[in-house]
């Protein structure tokens, strides 16, 4: 039988307009051949520039999945995807992208200057996952952090609405920013892998 061809994904957020780590992030995404970049939230530091943050993965010919962070607006990151081919964003959509199912809600519910009420993450989310529910396999992205994780010190409680999605729609994967201690931290939520990113890159396969 035929090994089945996993897919490897760059997964990042809370850029914050550093072009030395998109530029370090981007040769990494080259030299470990991955399939598709996510970035989840954050690309800027309050909208002050949008400058070569998504441009180095277009470059080595990356295809690039977005959602806004705390700090920029939907228009920014609709003007993005406008800008550079190979990008998209799932702010209450999603892809697929081979047998993965993808879909996100960005934002956070308590900090701003860019934020919504929580219970508007859910709903989101829900908008997401509905075209592809019968995905056979499925990564959920939100900027903010789940509630009930291990991402939640230092005063930063998670989201609710993003616990509620887990439940609910039961990701195999949840890709999770915002929090950047947190950055790095791994755990199971249920039977989801939770990837809490942050400015520390994962590449992960699935």
């Amino acid at each position: 039988m035929e090994k089945e061809k996993k897919t490897r994904i760059l997964a990042v957020s809370d850029l914050h307009g550093d072009e030395n780590l998109i530029k370090k992030l981007a040769k990494q995404a080259k030299d470990k051949n991955v399939d598709l970049v996510i970035i989840a939230g954050d690309l800027t530091f309050f909208e002050q520039s949008t400058k070569n943050i998504v441009g180095p993965f277009i470059k080595e010919n990356k295809e690039v999945l977005l959602i806004p962070g705390n700090h920029e607006s939907m228009s920014t990151i609709r003007n993005l995807t406008e800008i550079y081919p190979r990008t998209k964003h799932i702010h209450g959509y999603s892809v697929m992208k081979n047998d993965i199912g993808i879909f996100g809600a960005g934002y956070d519910s308590t900090v701003g200057p860019f934020w919504v009420e929580d219970e508007n993450i859910f709903k989101t989310l829900k908008k997401g996952h509905e075209n592809i529910k019968d995905a056979k396999k499925k990564i959920m992205v939100t900027h903010t952090n789940p509630s009930g994780s291990v991402s939640e010190f230092s005063g930063v409680n998670g989201s609710r609405a993003v616990s509620k999605a887990i439940r609910e729609f039961k990701p195999d994967i949840l890709i999770s920013g915002h929090v950047h201690p947190a950055g790095g931290l791994q755990e199971k939520i249920g039977k989801t892998r939770v990837i809490h990113v942050a400015r520390k890159g994962t590449i992960f396969e699935i």
